[in-house]
Formats: structure tokens, C-alpha cells, sequence
């Protein structure tokens, strides 16, 4: 896993119910805790682009709802900043549920993922169909 390229405002809180984007049979994920998050003491766990957080999936097929699972974000709508000054922002905020080895459990992503997602987690890029 690689370092991040630009500042990523961390706009997800813990309790954030987001879309599934792959094919794993999840639709809807709420966000539990953010791993590797180091805050402030009684601060809420935030997570952005890029990170990785445990999940519950609250809907889909009957074998994956009240399930905990991995799952990094693909997309969020609050809008960052890239280097060369481009900002950038989605429709929507979306997860895919990961692995131990941080490889995604699905065979398919839907929608677009951020160029920042795909340059961390190379097995995520190779099966995006679209890189913003």
C-alpha cells in the first residue's frame, strides 16, 4: 500500500451508512472504525479517500447482511484538491470491500474511483472501469 499523493479532507464519519460498489452481494455498508486512525481523545474516527475502515454491511443478500468487513473508499462527494490544482468531487460517497491483503473480495467495481484510490491499492485500479 502506498502513501497518499494529496491532501484528502477526511469528510466520513464513523455511523456513515455508504453504497457498495463491487459485486459481493452488499449493497448498503455503515462505517464501525477507521483503522490506523490517531485523533484526539473523545474525537469521532473520521476517513476519507483512500482509507481503510471496518464495515458492517446493513443491506444486501441475506449470506453477507450483519457481516463485519474491510472496506477502503473509492468515492466521496466532498470535493479535494489534487497538486496541480484540479479539484475533484463525486456524485456519491462508495466503498468495496477488501480482503486481509487489502485485494478486493468482488470481481467487478461499479462506477468511477478516484486516480488516488488506484495509485494505493493497485489491485483496485486494474478492475476499475473508469479512473478520475
Amino acid at each position: 500500500m502506498k502513501a497518499k499523493q494529496s491532501y484528502i479532507p477526511r469528510a466520513l464519519n464513523t455511523g456513515t451508512r455508504l453504497v457498495c460498489a463491487d459485486n459481493t452481494g452488499a449493497r448498503v455498508v455503515q462505517v464501525i472504525s477507521v483503522d490506523g486512525y490517531h485523533g484526539v481523545r473523545r474525537r469521532q474516527p473520521k476517513l476519507g479517500l483512500g482509507d481503510i475502515a471496518t464495515i458492517s454491511v446493513k443491506k444486501g443478500t441475506p449470506d453477507m447482511r450483519k457481516k463485519m468487513e474491510k472496506a477502503v473508499v473509492i468515492r466521496q462527494k466532498k470535493e479535494f484538491r489534487r497538486a496541480d490544482g484540479l479539484r475533484v468531487s463525486f456524485d456519491d460517497n462508495a466503498m468495496v470491500i477488501v480482503n486481509e491483503n487489502n485485494e478486493p473480495k468482488g470481481t467487478e467495481i461499479k462506477g468511477p474511483v478516484a486516480r488516488e484510490v488506484a495509485e494505493r491499492f493497485p489491485k483496485i485500479g486494474s478492475m476499475a472501469t473508469i479512473i478520475v
